[in-house]
């Protein structure tokens, strides 16, 4: 299947919108209006997920889950003396590496507004042979607004958050920037809610939250949604760069959309995985399969939180991850919504999960 046009602009306003896990407020709002335009209902609960609900004129119930939160930052502390200038120490929410952060710039997110900052990193030239080799550690990291000291205490406070300063850009065939992960993904389910009218099954849209400090968003909504089916959208790693043997690649880019056996937080339900594809085969789409050695996704949040349930998981291709420089190709967001969309619209209860 040729791959398919899709909203750009609307990617990118995705990916640059900022909303750190336990605080996905302005992304939360961006996928409220998104939903409400396309599904019937739209609602949130106490810990900010967004459940968008269609329809179906059947009994049988698919949820569909996309987590909203990138990984980020809290501030732990204003540091400076008097009379010198400020800086702010940081508490990592999610997984960072921390080489990765050195002359980065990031936003300071306040009660006042948005503070722009850069992450210090002293001239390599400068540094002994002990420095040098030194692993960071995220503790070690300071953010310089240049700001006095007593200007910088009554403008930013412990609890502030900051993420990363980046914008969304098309590299050739590809899309890069920060918060790929997942709102790349969190695209796809919108784009295929759009395209969805009258569906057999009834389709939950989830948009999580929390999932890069354990998948909390996803647990919770297993309880409370409790479907039928669930099938996750995440990122996976695809390592086919210099550097890496074809058997480290787990996925690569280009070659479609990915369709999930394994990762160290779920095994996947081996009916659902063969029906997608079947999909995938008849519909022409092309995709890949992922075996994914380490990081968990969504998928696993709904597989026995309310009992045990049939889970399925598509992947999109993503280099970087973790990163302000995450990766995609166009041609597998594409396939990516094309399956999404192919599967949901065969979904109609009749197809048995049961092993």
């Amino acid at each position: 299947m040729p791959s398919t046009a899709f909203d750009f602009e609307l990617l990118c306003e995705l990916t640059e919108t900022s909303g750190v896990p336990g605080y996905e407020d302005r992304i939360r709002d961006l996928v409220v209006d998104e939903l409400e335009a396309t599904v019937d209902r739209v609602r949130t609960d106490p810990m900010g997920n967004v459940v968008g609900t269609l329809e179906g004129s059947g009994d049988h119930s698919v949820a569909v889950a996309a987590h909203m939160d990138e990984i980020g930052f809290m501030v732990r502390h204003v540091a400076g003396d008097e009379d010198g200038d400020g800086f702010v120490e940081l508490d990592a929410l999610g997984g960072w590496d921390a080489r990765v952060l050195k002359a980065q710039r990031v936003t300071i997110h306040t009660d006042e507004g948005d503070l722009p900052g850069v992450i210090g990193s002293p001239p390599p030239h400068t540094l002994d042979e002990e420095e040098r080799e030194k692993t960071p550690k995220v503790e070690d990291v300071f953010v310089d607004v240049g700001l006095p000291y007593e200007e910088l205490e009554e403008r930013v406070s412990p609890g502030d958050l900051v993420t990363m300063d980046q914008t969304t850009e098309r590299v050739g065939e590809t899309v890069t920037g920060k918060a790929l992960d997942d709102r790349v993904c969190l695209f796809a389910m919108l784009e295929a809610a759009r395209r969805l009218e009258k569906p057999d099954a009834t389709i939950h849209f989830c948009a999580t939250v929390q999932e890069e400090v354990g998948l909390r968003g996803a647990h919770a909504l297993g309880v409370d949604v409790d479907p039928d089916l669930a099938i996750a959208l995440d990122v996976t790693v695809a390592n086919d760069v210099p550097g890496f043997d074809a058997g480290e690649y787990v996925t690569q880019l280009g070659e479609g959309t990915a369709i999930k056996l394994k990762d160290s937080s779920v095994i996947t339900n081996p009916k659902v995985h063969k029906r997608m594809q079947s999909v995938a085969d008849d519909a022409e789409i092309d995709y890949q399969l992922e075996i994914l050695p380490a990081g968990g996704t969504d998928t696993a949040g709904f597989q026995n939180t309310a009992g045990a349930k049939p889970v399925g998981a598509i992947s999109i291709p993503t280099r970087y991850l973790h990163t302000v420089t995450e990766t995609a190709h166009v041609d597998d967001v594409a396939a990516t919504i094309d399956l999404l969309e192919a599967f949901l619209e065969s979904e109609d209860g009749a197809h048995e999960y049961t092993l």
